[in-house]
């Protein structure tokens, strides 16, 4: 179980250590750098992530590093051959990184957009995942995946998902959703260092969030939660970006006396089952927010894991805050309409509690 006296976001042992403020979008940078350095076996492959190169000097020009400057400058440090441009073929260049798992290598491959996993989702699958259950356990596929998820940054609706579940459904790939620089950081690290393929999840509209993070070189434990506030009323359960959703309703809550616990998910499969039993023994109350459609998501598996395990610590019933059954809308107040915002979680939690 997760001690939960003297709550920090950062985790156990993170306090007044080195660090500095730095957004999500450098330290994940930083930290593939930091990979590639500690590893020579570690390379990255992706579309438009090294930039091309000059036609008199032949020497690398400066990335823009995909849609979201994951991958700039890096071309300049590694080459060519660490740093690998691939054509608009995700199904292609995810079975490479497959290829090249099975063969020692540790890839790292930027599918740009959740919503192109779809394209690459065979490989996913049939190759990625069952490649060591397949070969006995003789063999490893150590290979990194990551996205950009979620809606509220106008991509409309080819650009925008949130399908967590249709990753976290395989058997053999391990599934992870950082919210914050820190959490990026430590979870980017884990899932290269890891000798089983994992995606990771990044939420676009966390690209620019600042945080603090060590100095220090650490990894998060995949397969595990993390208190970010400790409370007693009801529990509120996040992943991604709706761990922001739940802290900022939790806040607004506490003015009208009531007292939320917040619980950040962080991995998706596996995941953390005691951390959610624990705190919903302790509040007897649960609110679920997850920005997927509803229908066979994470909010309904995480539901389902506390009615089998915790039904006789409810005071009431479970409930989901999820985006409606439907496509992501481009425009801009339906989009927001569309994504879970704290008021929605503050009017559930509400409800639940017969306020």
């Amino acid at each position: 179980m997760v001690e939960k006296t003297n709550i920090n976001p950062l985790g156990p042992g993170y306090e007044n250590v080195p660090g500095k403020e730095m957004r999500f979008r450098d330290i994940f940078r930083d930290t593939l750098r930091a990979e590639m350095i500690r590893d020579e076996n570690v390379f990255l492959m992706g579309e438009d992530i090294s930039g091309g190169f000059d036609k008199k000097t032949k020497e690398p020009l400066d990335a823009w590093g995909g849609p979201f400057a994951a991958t700039k400058g890096l071309i300049q440090e590694f080459g060519p051959k660490r740093i690998r441009d691939a054509p608009i073929s995700e199904a292609a260049f995810t079975g490479a990184a497959v290829g090249a798992a099975l063969t020692g290598l540790r890839p790292i491959v930027d599918l740009m957009y959740f919503d192109f996993v779809t394209v690459a989702y065979d490989q996913l699958l049939s190759n990625a995942a069952k490649s060591r259950y397949m070969f006995g356990g003789q063999t490893k596929v150590p290979m990194t995946l990551f996205a950009r998820s979620g809606a509220g940054t106008g991509h409309a609706a080819q650009h925008s998902e949130s399908f967590y579940s249709m990753l976290a459904h395989i058997p053999g790939l391990k599934v992870v959703v950082p919210s914050d620089p820190y959490s990026a950081k430590g979870l980017l690290a884990a899932s290269i260092r890891d000798d089983d393929p994992v995606f990771l999840v990044n939420d676009k509209k966390l690209i620019n969030l600042s945080g603090f993070v060590p100095d220090e070189d650490y990894t998060i434990e995949i397969g595990k939660g993390r208190y970010l506030r400790n409370g007693n009323d009801i529990t509120l359960v996040g992943m991604s970006y709706t761990s922001i959703v739940c802290q900022e309703a939790a806040k607004k809550l506490e003015e009208d006396g009531i007292s939320c616990e917040v619980i950040d998910m962080m991995s998706l499969s596996p995941f953390d089952e005691d951390i959610l039993i624990e705190s919903v023994k302790k509040t007897n109350n649960v609110v679920i927010v997850d920005e997927d459609t509803p229908r066979a998501s994470m909010a309904s598996e995480f539901a389902a894991v506390i009615a089998d395990k915790g039904f006789d610590y409810l005071d009431s019933p479970i409930k989901r805050v999820t985006a409606p059954h439907s496509p992501v809308p481009y425009n801009r107040d339906l989009e927001k309409a569309f994504m879970p915002q704290p008021a929605d979680v503050i009017y559930s939690v509400k409800q639940v509690l017969g306020l």
